[in-house]
C-alpha cells in the first residue's frame, strides 16, 4: 500500500519494523535499512538492475532477512518539483511491488542526494573507484535519513 505522509507511513509500521530505503536508478538499486527503532539509516548493498521479477525476488529477499515492515522510496523530481519520465517508471516499480507485497511504502524527494553523497564522498578523499561501488547505496541512506528524521518530529 502507498502512503502519502511520513505519518500515514509511521502508523502503518509495527512498533520496531524495520524500514527500507530505495535509490531506483535506472541501472542499480541503492538500498540502506534502519535500525528497529527507527534513528539510523545504514547502507547496505547495491542490486544491478535486470528484469523487474528478478529485481523484486532479490529486494523482497532483503526486506525478508532484515525484516523490514515498510519502504521509502526516492522519487526523482526535477529541480522545479516537477514531475518526468523517471517519476512515472520509480512509481510503476512501487505499484508492481505492492502487488507483490502488503507493506507500506511511500516516496521521498531525493533531488541532490547522489550529489550530497558524492560531495561527502569526495571531501572524505574516496577514490572514484570507491566512491562508484557505494554511491547508490550511500543515496538510498540519504534518503531512507531524511525520512527518519521526519518521523522524530
Amino acid at each position: 500500500m502507498i502512503v502519502k505522509s511520513v505519518q500515514e507511513l509511521a502508523e502503518q509500521l509495527p512498533r520496531h519494523g524495520r524500514l527500507m530505503g530505495l535509490d531506483l536508478g535506472e541501472k542499480t538499486i541503492g538500498i540502506a535499512v534502519s535500525d528497529p527503532g527507527h534513528v539510523i539509516a545504514t547502507p547496505i548493498t547495491t542490486i544491478r538492475r535486470s528484469k523487474f521479477t528478478e529485481d523484486a525476488k532479490h529486494l523482497l529477499k532483503l526486506v525478508d532477512e532484515r525484516q523490514v515492515a515498510g519502504l521509502v522510496i526516492g522519487l526523482p523530481l526535477n529541480m522545479d518539483g516537477s514531475e518526468g519520465p523517471r517519476c512515472q517508471s520509480v512509481r510503476q516499480f512501487a505499484s508492481n511491488l505492492a502487488k507483490l507485497r502488503d507493506m507500506p511504502m511511500m516516496f521521498w524527494d531525493e533531488r541532490l542526494s547522489t550529489v550530497a553523497v558524492t560531495r561527502d564522498m569526495i571531501s572524505a578523499d574516496l577514490s572514484r573507484a570507491k566512491r562508484a561501488k557505494i554511491v547508490d547505496e550511500s543515496a538510498a541512506a540519504f534518503i531512507l535519513q531524511g525520512a527518519l528524521d521526519s518521523l522524530k518530529r
